[in-house]
């Protein structure tokens, strides 16, 4: 986080001459028929945002986001934003600068500071880093949000042509060290509760439990616990003709007997890997997304014993654009397998169906109806009397106010 503070107290001189700066934002106002189940948010094994029953009014969130062209090759980006799930929580989503010079060739090249998101989500690229097709991202995407966060600096080259272009990037960062924890102790999940720097991700219940600590137990994914460098690389293809294609990989490199104690709790290391594979095409008038990963992480608490989950999930979305309409349907599936397995094994398998219809009367207001359907297996659950399968629905009624 000091990176960070520290690049943005650089550009402050600079933005007071900027040559354009521009403030964004959104206020998020839903009705929610939650899901049965207890949301993982408020300690319980649920999977979706929302959970314990009852329709009732909640707020969704709100951004700030602001943007500075300090030079005509200098960028300056930082987003806040605000949440009320697990505690009024004020954080830094995003903050960097980016360095790309004019070129008058094909080839371009740029250099981003800071703590920003890998390039993972073909999904979220609407403003602060949501979906503009619905309120809840894919399981991928959701712990992207939860728990991925690079705090460095990417490295990105380009060649453009007349039809198509190519890009490749090499990122190096610090700060992400305990990524992978929340997959192992909850599983996937749906929710498009973005975590940022200060914000502090809670596990479910019935883990702290397991793991002798009295709930709630909560630990700070963005930090640094071993003074080594991850890494991540990321190819992609664009065509105006056959859409875009990319392919990532990224390793923290954590070395997973590291930990800290804060708070009283334990955070450990988790060595995270993954391959990310991306595609996204217009088939007339249909917009098809569609993203896979595979990878694993591990932990070594003790020096007898090594803990491994290794995760898999991908999804595909349909979306037609048409004028103020915007309807989409996704489809989810995922799993992962803990290696070895405990007495209460916290292997999961599951799928989800997101149907969401969007209306935007006005450049201001988007309203967004959703519903999503997860059919999921877990034995962790239990350990709260509950059974393994569980189908859950979550339905929202959403207003975002956007400037």
């Amino acid at each position: 986080m000091r990176p960070v503070l520290f690049a943005l107290l650089l550009a402050l001189p600079l933005a007071a001459r900027a040559q354009d700066i521009q403030w964004h934002g959104f206020l998020d106002l839903r009705i929610v028929d939650a899901a049965a189940q207890r949301s993982w948010i408020a300690g319980g094994t649920g999977k979706l945002r929302y959970g314990g029953g009852g329709t009732q009014g909640r707020f969704g969130g709100a951004a700030l986001i602001g943007t500075a062209q300090l030079t005509p090759a200098l960028l300056a980006y930082a987003d806040v934003q605000f949440r009320n799930d697990d505690g009024a929580s004020l954080e830094l989503i995003e903050a960097y600068l980016r360095y790309r010079p004019v070129s008058l060739t094909p080839w371009r090249w740029s250099l981003k500071a800071g703590a920003f998101f890998p390039p993972v989500s073909l999904e979220n690229d609407a403003i602060g880093w949501t979906s503009p097709w619905t309120l809840t991202p894919s399981a991928i995407n959701s712990w992207v949000g939860e728990e991925l966060r690079s705090t460095g600096t990417e490295f990105l080259v380009e060649r453009r042509g007349a039809h198509s272009s190519i890009e490749a990037r090499l990122a190096a960062f610090v700060g992400n060290d305990p990524a992978g924890e929340i997959l192992a102790a909850r599983g996937w999940s749906l929710g498009d509760a973005s975590y940022g720097f200060g914000g502090q991700v809670r596990e479910p219940d019935v883990y702290a439990l397991e793991e002798g600590v009295v709930p709630p137990l909560r630990y700070r994914p963005f930090v640094e616990l071993d003074q080594r460098l991850g890494w991540y690389a990321d190819l992609t293809w664009r065509s105006q003709r056959h859409g875009r294609y990319s392919v990532m990989y990224y390793d923290n490199r954590a070395d997973p007997t590291e930990r800290s104690t804060y708070d009283g709790h334990t955070t450990f290391a988790w060595r995270t890997k993954f391959w990310g594979l991306g595609a996204q095409r217009r088939l007339g008038p249909i917009e098809i997304i569609a993203q896979a990963m595979t990878g694993s992480t591990l932990f070594t608490p003790s020096p007898s014993y090594t803990g491994e989950t290794r995760f898999h999930a991908g999804y595909v979305l349909a979306g037609w654009a048409r004028g103020e309409w915007r309807p989409a349907l996704r489809l989810d599936l995922f799993s992962l397998r803990q290696i070895p397995p405990s007495e209460v094994p916290l292997s999961e398998h599951g799928n989800a169906i997101t149907a969401a219809l969007s209306w935007r009367p006005r450049p201001w207001l988007r309203v967004t109806g959703e519903v999503v359907r997860m059919e999921s297996w877990r034995r962790q659950r239990i350990l709260e009397n509950a059974v393994a399968g569980r189908t859950d629905t979550q339905v929202q009624l959403g207003a975002r106010l956007l400037f």
